[in-house]
C-alpha cells in the first residue's frame, strides 16, 4: 500500500511539471488524500478483534423515565448509524421501562444489539462510555430542563474457538423464560428465551430474539465470552495502573459525549473536542465525524 501512495505522489509531481492545468493536480491531490485516509483507517483498525462483529449494550442511568427514554433514543441512533454503514443490526435482548409520558412512550432499561459487518467492532468500540443528554423533559408537566445519563458498552463478538477463555459446563447456570415485549405484550407460549449466569464472576447474559432456544443460547454464549474477555482486559489494565499509577478509566463516572438540546443545540465529544450544532442529524445516526475522530485520536 505504501508503494501505491508513493506512486500517486510521483504522478502529482510529474503532472505539476508537465501540466498547466491546476485542476488536474487538485484532482490527483484529492485522490491521494483519500488513499492516505483509507490507509490510516486500515492501520488504526488493526486491533486483535477490530475486524469482528460487535455487541453494543445500552443501559439507562440516573434520570428515571427520562433516562430510559434517552436509552431508547440512543438505540435508534446506533441502529440508524449501523444501517448507513451497511451493517446488519439485530436486538438480542431488551428490558423495557414503564409506559408514560407523551404518546405512551416506553423507555428502555437495557438493550443488547448484535452488529454484523466488516470492522463493526473497530468502528464502534470507542463509543463505550457515559452519554449525557440535556433537554426539556417531555415527562415533566412544568417543562423543566432535565439531565439524563446512559452507559454504552461495546464488545467484540467472540466465538468459542476464538476465545482465550475456557468455559466449562459446570461454570455456568442456564435458565429459560418466556420472552415478552413492552407491557407484557407478545408473550411467547414456550420458554425460548435464555439467561446464562457465570457462577464465579456473577456475569449474567440473556437473549430472547430467536424462536429457537438453541439459537438464543448460542447468542448468549457469544455475549458471555465477550463479557469475560472484557473482564480480563480490565484486570490487565488494573495491573498496569498499579505499576504506572492513576489513569483515566472508561468507567460510569466519565462521560464521553454531551448532547444538549436546550437551551442551545450542541453535541460535543469531550475526548476529541469534535462538536456540531446539528443535533438532529447526530440523533438520526450521522456519527461518522465523531467516530473518525475517535479512531484517530484514541489510537495516537
Amino acid at each position: 500500500m505504501a508503494q501505491n501512495l508513493q506512486r500517486e505522489l510521483e504522478d502529482i509531481k510529474e503532472l505539476q511539471i508537465l501540466s498547466q492545468d491546476a485542476t488536474d493536480v487538485e484532482k490527483l491531490c484529492e485522490k491521494l488524500n483519500k488513499s492516505i485516509e483509507k490507509e490510516e483507517f486500515r492501520i488504526f483498525l488493526s486491533g486483535k478483534y477490530d475486524q469482528k462483529n460487535a455487541l453494543l449494550e445500552i443501559f439507562s442511568g440516573a434520570g428515571g423515565v427520562d433516562a430510559q427514554d434517552w436509552a431508547t433514543m440512543l438505540l435508534r441512533m446506533y441502529e440508524r448509524y449501523c444501517i448507513k454503514k451497511g451493517f446488519k443490526v439485530q436486538v438480542l435482548h431488551q428490558s423495557f421501562g414503564e409506559a408514560g409520558g407523551p404518546e405512551g412512550r416506553i423507555g428502555t432499561k437495557s438493550v443488547t444489539l448484535e452488529v454484523r459487518g466488516s470492522h463493526a467492532y473497530g468502528f464502534l468500540k470507542n463509543e463505550t462510555g457515559v452519554h449525557r443528554l440535556v433537554r426539556i423533559s417531555p415527562f415533566n408537566s412544568q417543562k423543566l430542563r432535565h439531565t439524563s445519563f446512559a452507559l454504552v458498552e461495546v464488545l467484540p463478538e467472540i466465538g468459542e474457538n476464538e476465545s482465550e477463555i475456557e468455559i466449562k459446563p459446570e461454570d455456568i447456570r442456564l435458565e429459560t423464560f418466556k420472552s415478552s415485549g413492552p407491557g407484557g405484550q407478545y408473550v411467547n407460549k414456550t420458554e425460548s428465551a435464555v439467561r446464562i449466569i457465570h457462577i464465579s464472576t456473577g456475569i449474567v447474559v440473556a437473549c430472547q430474539t430467536e424462536r429457537m432456544q438453541g439459537k438464543n443460547r448460542d447468542h448468549a454464549m457469544k455475549m458471555l465470552y465477550a463479557k469475560l474477555y472484557q473482564l480480563k482486559q480490565q484486570q490487565r489494565q488494573k495491573e498496569i495502573k498499579d505499576i504506572k499509577g492513576d489513569q483515566i478509566s472508561a468507567s460510569w463516572g466519565n462521560q464521553i459525549r454531551s448532547y444538549v438540546l436546550h437551551p442551545y443545540q450542541m453535541v460535543k465529544d469531550l475526548r476529541t473536542q469534535v462538536e456540531t450544532s446539528d443535533t438532529q442529524g447526530v440523533l438520526d445516526g450521522d456519527l461518522d465525524e465523531f467516530i473518525s475522530a475517535e479512531i484517530k485520536v484514541i489510537n495516537e
